[in-house]
């Protein structure tokens, strides 16, 4: 095996653009598909660098500025546990959460001193829910992943409500939630009978095999399998 001085200066020797990528389409809450383009020459690369780079894990701290290496202990037993979504009328987010999607509404909570409504939805098995009203709530906080839909009282009829910014038009911000499917080209098959509005179809852009649909608010969802997610991505990882 070549000393690691003289792999460093076999790498040297190669044209600098062999390691600058060419522009490629990624999928992104701003526009899909948009551009990754190169608009500045690259520093050049340590060898020592290039040769680490492809030997480490990328998710490792030192190639992650901020992450911390070992989290605080005082957070151990913390979770992701929901995601709000503001809705402007339940009966027809419901029907897309559960019929569509196929959640189980998990909670209901009603607030009539302050006009609203929250509806828990998940994938659990509602029946290890308690029966206690207040011991279900505590077994609804206690599960993963759960949507937690906001409704104010009265937007489904007022004619002036005028909906919820969905993160994806300016200012752009949040982007979308995503969905595991056994098969996304079957399961975009059954959306598009059913009437859903999509974003991006399987097909569509450079990324095949995931999808991007809209619930009845305009939020975005994200659509994609676990067969076809590691080629999909394979370029990025």
């Amino acid at each position: 095996m070549a000393p690691f001085s003289s792999l460093t200066t076999t790498l040297y020797r190669f044209p600098l653009h062999r390691f600058i990528a060419k522009p490629q389409f990624f999928l992104s809450p701003n526009s899909i598909p948009f551009q990754l383009s190169h608009t500045h020459e690259p520093k050049k690369f340590s060898g020592f660098r290039l040769f680490s780079m492809a030997s480490e894990p990328k998710e490792l701290p030192a190639n992650n500025p901020g992450l911390t290496a070992t989290p605080d202990p005082a957070t151990k037993g913390y979770f992701m546990q929901q995601t709000m979504f503001r809705i402007k009328d339940p009966k027809v987010s419901l029907d897309f959460y559960s019929r569509v999607l196929g959640m189980s509404l998990l909670k209901r909570l009603d607030f009539p001193e302050m006009k609203f409504s929250l509806y828990f939805m998940g994938y659990e098995n509602t029946a290890e829910a308690p029966g206690n009203p207040v011991d279900r709530t505590v077994w609804t906080f206690s599960q993963k992943a759960t949507i937690e839909l906001t409704h104010n009282w009265g937007t489904e009829s007022d004619p002036e409500f005028k909906g919820y910014h969905n993160g994806n038009s300016e200012p752009r911000g949040f982007g979308h939630i995503g969905i595991t499917v056994d098969d996304t080209y079957k399961a975009c098959e059954r959306f598009q009978s059913l009437g859903v509005e999509f974003v991006k179809k399987p097909d569509d852009g450079k990324m095949k095999g995931i999808a991007f649909i809209k619930d009845p608010d305009g939020y975005w969802i994200e659509i994609f399998d676990q067969k076809t997610i590691g080629t999909v991505t394979q370029a990025g990882s």
